[in-house]
């Protein structure tokens, strides 16, 4: 008789405190603690698929030697804007930068209005972290 191998998604993953849940394909939500991840592998991404042995722990399932069947999904692809809409906010920048920051780098001063920079800068960072793989 050959035993099936528990599989299923990662629900959350809190690296910093070392545990999640994964919800497992037959629907109940599996228990994960660091300890049962692979060798190098410091977490996990919601969405994750995963393999896993289970226990009965004190408060329910839980994973045991934890096998990662698909790479963690990229958040930055994910949330990567479409081509066409980064070549205009690109556009924006640039226009931006061009009528509200140069003029006053060119006097030799920042720029003083703070609202308008904060926006600038936010603006700035956006298309940095769509074009940063």
């Amino acid at each position: 008789m050959v035993s099936a191998v528990p599989t299923g998604k990662v629900k959350w993953y809190d690296t910093e405190k070392g545990f999640g849940f994964v919800t497992q394909d037959g629907g109940e939500d599996v228990y994960v603690r660091k300890a049962a991840l692979p060798p190098g592998v410091d977490g996990l991404k919601a969405g994750q698929r995963i393999e896993f042995g289970m226990a009965e722990g004190r408060r329910g399932p839980q994973a045991l030697s934890v096998r990662l069947v698909d790479p963690a999904p990229s958040v930055v692809e994910a949330r990567r804007r479409p081509a066409e809409e980064l070549h205009g906010l690109i556009e924006e920048v640039i226009r931006l930068l061009e009528n509200k920051v140069q003029p006053d780098l060119r006097r030799g001063r920042y720029p003083s209005d703070k609202k308008t920079m904060k926006l600038v800068a936010e603006a700035v960072r956006v298309v940095a972290r769509d074009l940063d793989p």
